[in-house]
């Protein structure tokens, strides 16, 4: 997939941020990615909505080929979201539809609440308002410093040995594409995950992976249109926490569950791609 690679300033001035620009004909959509990925996350999506929306798909800062942060307290998602709203003015776009996995999910949710006039739609890839702590205890797991790999084969064996569970049809060559989108080989040949490792700060800092209480502002939604896609296997969004969801969302809102996928479903599959085209089509157009 052909894009066009954009650069930018933060919102406090001090970092040099990167973002994909996919060209479509029709409206725009903005696509954030989760806690330790990055723009290439959303690689077999792009595949699919390719030239019909232009695609905005930005490294959050630390991440790909965006600068790190000095200050690892700035890795939360309050702070991403004013990026994003920098490098959409900057690009001139006024309304964006959003789409979110994960850490994105909780940024398009506060972008929601607060520009609502400039987001017609938002899609949650496998997460909501309420997280459950076996998910959160999974990522602290793997999240922060680690040795890197020698070889691609090393990459791809790591990301199954933390993702199988979420992806348990995948055959090899899955994994070292998955690899291909995560890692990101240095200039001495060693191979590690593209994120700062600085992230991990995250789990100690307040607010650094979500709010304790984001009830209030899933409430504050209301009438903004939701997809809800969440992964059959999911332990970070639970059916029940979907089924909240969907209660006290009186606005438009829709809710798939991607079967033979955890967190978080790539958006490819037929299921969640056969959902996007459809809330896409109605709630942002093309």
């Amino acid at each position: 997939m052909e894009f066009a690679e954009h650069r930018y300033r933060s919102a406090d001035g001090k970092l040099d941020l990167f973002a994909r620009d996919y060209p479509g004909e029709g409206p725009a959509l903005l696509l954030m990615h989760g806690l330790t990925r990055n723009s290439a996350d959303f690689e077999p999506l792009a595949a699919c909505l390719s030239g019909r929306y232009r695609l905005i798909v930005p490294d959050q800062r630390g991440r790909g080929l965006s600068q790190p942060d000095s200050d690892r307290a700035n890795y939360r998602p309050d702070i991403y979201v004013q990026d994003m709203f920098v490098l959409l003015d900057g690009l001139a776009i006024d309304r964006a539809g959003l789409i979110g996995t994960s850490m994105g999910g909780l940024m398009a949710m506060i972008m929601a609440s607060m520009q609502p006039d400039r987001i017609p739609a938002i899609v949650l890839n496998d997460i909501g308002p309420e997280i459950d702590p076996a998910g959160l205890r999974r990522i602290a797991g793997y999240v922060g410093p680690g040795e890197p790999f020698a070889t691609w084969a090393e990459a791809a064996a790591r990301c199954k040995a933390i993702n199988q569970d979420a992806f348990p049809d995948f055959t090899g060559r899955d994994w070292n594409d998955f690899a291909q989108r995560t890692c990101r080989e240095g200039e001495d040949g060693r191979i590690a995950f593209a994120y700062d490792p600085a992230i991990a700060a995250g789990f100690q800092n307040e607010g650094g992976v979500a709010p304790p209480d984001l009830w209030p502002l899933w409430d504050a939604l209301a009438a903004v249109p939701v997809l809800l896609l969440r992964g059959e296997l999911s332990d970070l969004l639970s059916a029940g926490t979907a089924r909240q969801m969907a209660r006290r969302h009186p606005g438009p809102f829709s809710r798939v569950d991607v079967p033979r996928r955890g967190h978080a479903p790539l958006l490819d599959e037929p299921e969640a791609f056969a959902a996007l085209e459809t809330f896409l089509a109605r709630y942002v157009g093309e």
